[in-house]
């Protein structure tokens, strides 16, 4: 079995950034190293160690670029691909004018594969090496996703779209259907090599409480599957489920109702909470996963982070593409960074890369596998060049230490920044 030994600064996290003091939560070593075999991380530290144990290894040296965990997407829709930083509307007409429509194509199981090839394509040249995406209605928008992320040997994690009301007929199915058809595409692909099923209804406004009935019961015969949904994101959205469900207490409880409210639940954006839906989240420890780009570029409201974090709220970090406005984790980075701004609460580097890593890989439950530089950890790592570009590098030239030298990269990088992108122990 091959051994690699990669060299270079090494970013890895021992506890939360949120929640510990920077210099016990992360560290960076300037002169490390990660060696990987069988797809793991077998081991780090200095370099000149890992090369003196390990002659044998093929060694890849990365100079002073940054190797740390590949990034984790924790909310995504790769069928809006194609309709990406589409102009001028708000969350529901955003969905009628431009995500239906493109959805309605994926009946055509072909569009699919070419849309999911893409997807994978352009999230690796950006580092992401885990993501968490809603399809289509269409079973076989499941069936692309998977087979390609299969395909490169990657941990992703998918769920068909429910919806049976409020969208156009080609994109509704029934509170039957959709439990059937998502309790066959989980048997299909749930737990098969690095490939996990998430169950999906879009929102209340969406289904009826039939079908989200229907999806709570799978649920709970599949305790052990994510769920995945969206929460509060816009303050006409919130009065539009009102209308919709008028007996529940807030939005939150149109999903606790019909059995969607858990610790493996995944609550989108979640934007505009009231003091009862913020107290049973943390109850449960359910994730709440937070949409920067998204979240300004169709005007949806600023996510408090700091309040939340307070809480003990779990939180993961997401581009929310197409609605979202780059496929970049660093692009949300910055994002999240300047809405900590707004909030009167910035957040420290240290804590961007744990959102975009372990933290995001926490929400999905899976930080025991993924989002870390650690022995035993999946060997899904990204290679950041922290001098990607002239105005990056001059700047960088500059920093008086380490994250002075990493946040630019955060702030300004992109797809230039990935100098490699390892997906199982492999480059992608």
């Amino acid at each position: 079995m091959t051994k690699r030994l990669l060299t270079g600064q090494v970013l890895s996290f021992a506890a939360d950034p949120f929640h510990a003091p920077l210099d016990e939560a992360v560290q960076v070593d300037t002169a490390g190293a990660v060696l990987v075999e069988g797809g793991r991380i077998a081991a780090t530290g200095p370099a000149a160690a890992l090369r003196a144990a390990h002659p044998e290894a093929e060694v890849t040296d990365y100079g002073q670029d940054l190797i740390c965990a590949g990034f984790v997407d924790a909310h995504v829709h790769y069928p809006q691909t194609a309709i990406i930083a589409s102009w001028g509307k708000r969350l529901i007409d955003w969905l009628n004018s431009y995500t239906f429509p493109e959805e309605i194509s994926f009946v055509d199981p072909d569009h699919a594969a070419e849309i999911a090839l893409r997807y994978c394509d352009l999230t690796a040249a950006n580092g992401t090496t885990t993501f968490v995406s809603y399809c289509t209605i269409h079973p076989a928008s499941v069936d692309a996703i998977m087979a390609e992320a299969q395909g490169r040997g990657q941990r992703i994690v998918a769920g068909k779209t429910c919806m049976d009301r409020n969208a156009p007929e080609a994109l509704q199915d029934t509170a039957q259907s959709a439990y059937n058809d998502s309790k066959r595409l989980l048997e299909k692909w749930h737990g098969v090599d690095r490939l996990s099923y998430a169950i999906t209804p879009r929102f209340s406004p969406t289904s009826t409480p039939e079908q989200l009935a229907a999806l709570g019961a799978l649920w709970a015969e599949h305790p052990d599957c994510l769920m995945q949904t969206h929460l509060s994101e816009q303050l006409d959205e919130i009065a539009w489920v009102r209308s919709l469900y008028p007996q529940a207490r807030d939005y939150l409880d149109t999903y606790e109702a019909h059995g969607l409210l858990g610790p493996r639940g995944l609550y989108g954006h979640a934007i505009h909470l009231e003091p009862r839906e913020r107290a049973r989240l943390a109850e449960v420890g359910a994730s709440l996963i937070h949409c920067p780009t998204s979240n300004t570029f169709i005007g949806s409201g600023l996510f408090d982070m700091a309040g939340l974090m307070a809480e003990g709220q779990r939180i993961g970090l997401a581009t929310d593409t197409g609605g979202g406005s780059s496929f970049s984790m660093l692009r949300t980075m910055a994002a999240a960074y300047e809405i900590g701004q707004l909030r009167g609460t910035p957040l420290h580097p240290a804590q961007l890369m744990w959102l975009a890593t372990q933290g995001s890989a926490r929400a999905l439950h899976m930080d025991h596998q993924i989002g870390n530089v650690a022995v035993g950890m999946e060997a899904d790592l990204v290679v950041l060049d922290l001098a990607s570009t002239p105005a990056i590098a001059q700047r960088a030239a500059r920093a008086e230490g380490v994250w002075e030298a990493i946040f630019p990269t955060i702030m300004m990088g992109d797809d230039r920044a990935i100098r490699a992108t390892w997906i199982n122990g492999r480059p992608a």
